[in-house]
């Protein structure tokens, strides 16, 4: 389990700040200790540093405040705040195995800034947890809000416009299209070996694509560990297939998987079979041919998700047109 805080990493990293949270080495700053330096009561203190709109505070009065809490280094204590508040300002998000990546990395700043603009705190749990686990960790810090990575796309959400200007599809569209506007009318679609709905969408996604082009439908195969067993796996689909001239594959590390696999077969890439990879993740670049792969910037979906989780308007987010890195595999 991971969390992910900007405002809690600044403060790691002032070593002065962090000295006045504790004083003398001893105690936590209080209100009290606010109130004593700004010269106000408790309350006052409470009002100003919780925003409450229903008191008649001077701006004066409420910049002393907040400048001393500063300088002591106040920092709210969250148990008695979310009392007060009915949850915490924490925000968690579950991101299933398979499924880290660029755009997930992306996605998590975007979501974890917005969050910090807004005072609160990003959780980032990876992998699979077992419900009692789950529960026991949501009961602790009573969260704002609970997220999961893709869960629109997990749950079998329809695509909608937006999902074909900049979103998911458009991605998976954006992919197939490359390799086909380079003359490529055979293509495989390289598959993880499990059922994940994101596996049938995105087929989905390549089928109503391959439509829209006049081309035919991509034959998924999969590509699995190690790295014997892809050879064999490849080599048996191209022998079964062998007018199939460009792989799609479901994402990088399968990507990789098969041009492994060629490359162990005597197969010359892009020459004899073309490869493109998805989700940019930084081992393309490493490998020889270079892996060509589809980049998407997912900060501005995080940003969104963000406001979503607390209840705000999500105008003036533009999110960014993915776009394929060109390299030497395709």
């Amino acid at each position: 389990m991971r969390g992910f805080g900007t405002g809690a990493a600044h403060a790691r990293r002032d070593g002065s700040r962090m000295r006045g949270v504790v004083m003398g080495g001893s105690r936590r700053v209080t209100l009290n200790d606010v109130a004593a330096a700004s010269g106000v009561s408790r309350a006052t203190v409470s009002f100003v540093l919780n925003d409450d709109p229903n008191q008649t505070i001077s701006a004066a009065t409420r910049e002393r405040v907040k400048g001393a809490a500063r300088d002591l280094g106040y920092v709210p204590h969250g148990i008695a705040r979310a009392l007060r508040e009915g949850s915490s300002r924490i925000v968690v998000l579950n991101i299933d195995w398979g499924l880290e990546g660029n755009y997930s990395r992306s996605y998590v700043r975007g979501l974890d800034d917005e969050l910090a603009a807004h005072d609160h705190v990003l959780l980032v749990r990876h992998g699979h947890s077992a419900p009692q686990s789950t529960q026991q960790v949501l009961d602790t810090i009573a969260p704002r809000a609970v997220l999961r990575f893709a869960e629109a796309h997990l749950s079998g959400h329809e695509p909608d416009e937006e999902d074909w200007k900049s979103g998911f599809a458009a991605h998976a569209a954006l992919q197939i299209t490359y390799v086909a506007d380079r003359g490529h009318t055979r293509i495989a679609m390289a598959v993880p070996g499990d059922d994940s709905p994101l596996t049938a969408l995105r087929r989905r996604f390549a089928r109503a694509t391959t439509d829209r082009l006049g081309l035919p439908p991509l034959t998924p195969f999969v590509v699995p560990r190690p790295r014997d067993a892809g050879t064999a796996a490849v080599r048996a689909f191209l022998a079964a297939h062998g007018d199939v001239t460009a792989i799609a594959a479901f994402d990088d590390d399968i990507a990789l998987r098969a041009l492994a696999a060629l490359q162990d077969l005597g197969l010359r890439v892009p020459l004899d079979v073309a490869v493109i990879g998805y989700d940019d993740t930084e081992y393309g670049a490493l490998v020889t041919p270079a892996l060509t792969t589809v980049h998407i910037d997912a900060e501005a979906h995080g940003r969104v998700a963000a406001r979503v989780a607390l209840g705000l308007d999500t105008g003036g987010i533009t999110r960014a047109p993915g776009h394929v890195i060109e390299r030497r595999s395709a």
